[in-house]
């Protein structure tokens, strides 16, 4: 089983690419490693907020990286530090379903790599187990969310998983593998009061708020053109059916979904016969920040979402979100102001209701508004905050 052992795992093709293939950095001496600070990252597969909340502190306080592993869809080399340590996590064990218990396991693997640093700071689910123990160095645990599929969803998890008794067995030896991780921080940081929340509902554990960082200067207004839009995720927990339907209900508006995942073709089969709705699928990073400047209002309705990155993008380029009052996007997006909230518990015909109370002239005027309350989510303050920890 893949829990049952986070200290005995590696294959001979691993250890053979080890002989063979010295990993970036091993030739930084123990000292100089003791000196400089380390994070380590789940795994870099996308352009996303936690690929870059790492990349920019790292580039702040002048870390190294360890990583799981690294595709192309991600960040270019040349924007990761120097000196990097990618565990190399073979494709095949990339899986959804396998790849938390496989990338838990490599980076217990690294535990004693990791001790060589000072200051270690943790990102992600799997990279805490290279967490070494207490008292030599120090633990830093930055904490987008307790592991949901283990806490606060594990029920949605568990259907979607099938009721197998191995694998409730393996969800459960993963989150005491976890929690043991979670005792070994000296410091943990959330990156919200929501997260915050949950950190002490189910680790019983205190945290310190940073709020991660919005590149304040990729996103800006452009022009208002004649689309609202959407670039969540396309799977259950970000509810974009339920902006589709209200769209297809609304053949005089016009909806933009910039984005992909698991329920895309389910989606396009619940919007046929609705030409006012286009999926354009995942789009570059240039043609994201253009979609967003030119929309009138962008739409983001998760469940209970972490934080949210999307709706600050969305304010820093003056455009207002339609949201949910609901986890992060509570300390965000100010009903009224910014945005408009929606209830929980909401409907497709109540989300209509809003896209028809944010007119394009009631979005322009949020505009200032918007502009402003993304500039208390900027880089600067973030890594004011996370230099605080660190003293």
């Amino acid at each position: 089983m893949l829990f049952s052992s986070f200290t005995d795992f590696k294959t001979a093709s691993d250890q053979k690419r080890e002989r063979a293939t010295p990993r970036p950095g091993a030739a930084r001496s123990h000292a100089a490693k003791a000196n400089t600070p380390l994070i380590a990252h789940d795994y870099f597969a996308i352009r996303g907020g936690g690929e870059r909340l790492v990349l920019t502190l790292a580039e702040a306080i002048g870390a190294e990286v360890m990583f799981g592993y690294k595709t192309a869809e991600s960040y270019e080399d040349e924007v990761f530090p120097e000196h990097c340590t990618d565990l190399a996590l073979p494709t095949a064990l990339r899986r959804p379903g396998i790849r938390a218990a496989t990338l838990a396991i490599r980076f217990r693997l690294a535990r004693r790599q990791a001790q060589n640093y000072g200051t270690r700071i943790y990102s992600g689910v799997a990279a805490p187990f290279s967490a070494p123990a207490r008292g030599n160095g120090t633990n830093i645990l930055y904490c987008h969310t307790p592991p949901r599929f283990l806490y606060d969803q594990k029920d949605h998890f568990a259907d979607r998983a099938g009721r197998d008794p191995a694998r409730r067995l393996a969800f459960e030896r993963f989150r005491d593998g976890y929690e043991a991780a979670v005792e070994r921080m000296d410091l943990i940081v959330a990156n919200s009061r929501t997260v915050q929340e949950r950190i002490t509902r189910y680790l019983g554990k205190s945290s310190t708020l940073v709020y991660p960082p919005c590149d304040l200067e990729a996103f800006r207004w452009i022009e208002q053109g004649d689309y609202y839009l959407s670039t969540a995720r396309l799977s259950p927990l970000k509810r974009v059916d339920k902006i589709v339907l209200a769209f297809k209900n609304m053949p005089e508006r016009k909806l933009v979904v910039a984005s992909s995942g698991e329920d895309l073709e389910k989606l396009k089969a619940l919007a046929a016969g609705a030409p006012n709705i286009t999926f354009l699928g995942w789009v570059s990073d240039d043609q994201l920040r253009d979609l967003i400047g030119r929309a009138i209002a962008t739409i983001y309705v998760p469940s209970d979402e972490d934080f949210g990155m999307s709706p600050v993008e969305s304010m820093a380029a003056g455009k207002p979100v339609i949201g949910v009052a609901e986890g992060g996007l509570r300390e965000t997006i100010v009903d009224g102001q910014t945005g408009i909230l929606l209830q929980p518990g909401f409907t497709s015909d109540d989300l209509a209701h809003a896209v028809c109370q944010l007119t394009p002239d009631k979005a322009i005027a949020m505009r200032p508004t918007c502009e402003a309350r993304a500039e208390l989510f900027s880089r600067d303050r973030f890594i004011q905050g996370m230099r605080q920890v660190l003293a």
